[in-house]
């Protein structure tokens, strides 16, 4: 399989312009990025976007190629130095349009919001306490809450608005409690 990058490299290099000023042509590496994929640029498999023209890398005689894990999520691009050092390595992000493979891990839930239990200027009753000691005060609620979402409430003694976590329609807890 080496063998084989490392041919399919030495033909890419052997096919495109010398780089300017020394410099590794980015167009070179989009172009064995692709040839290593099988898909062009911006399709599922192939690399997300083209290397960054931008990129000032050491001209490499022969880059190597490799994935950078089991579900193909980018490839390694690299050009060997010295006796176990490398001049440079760049990461090439490569698209997934569909689900990814099992072996990705495991899947993010999107959060779903909740609807309101609290609305603005609702009657709210903020509890506080342990077993064997709670303490409670009424107040009003200057905005909307899903369950566990904080917001502030008004309380008539207090200097300012006290901060509490939406429990259920007009209840409501300190945080930490």
């Amino acid at each position: 399989m080496k063998i084989a990058i490392a041919f399919l490299v030495l033909l890419v290099a052997g096919t495109t312009p010398a780089p300017a000023a020394g410099f590794q042509s980015t167009g070179a590496i989009d172009r064995a990025v692709a040839s290593f994929t099988g898909r062009p640029v911006g399709t599922d498999g192939g690399a997300r976007t083209p290397v960054d023209p931008r990129l000032r890398l050491a001209a490499c005689p022969m880059v190597t190629m490799a994935w950078r894990t089991e579900t193909h999520d980018a490839v390694v691009v690299s050009c060997p130095g010295s006796e176990d050092a490398q001049l440079w390595r760049v990461f090439v992000p490569v698209l997934h349009a569909g689900p990814l493979p099992i072996a990705a891990g495991p899947v993010t839930p999107i959060a779903v919001r909740a609807p309101p239990v609290i609305r603005r200027g609702d009657p709210v009753l903020v509890e506080a306490g342990t077993d064997g000691f709670s303490i409670t005060r009424e107040g009003i609620a200057m905005g909307d809450a899903a369950p566990g979402a904080r917001f502030l409430v008004r309380c008539d003694d207090a200097k300012g608005p006290v901060q509490a976590v939406a429990v259920d329609s007009g209840r409501a807890t300190l945080p930490g409690w």
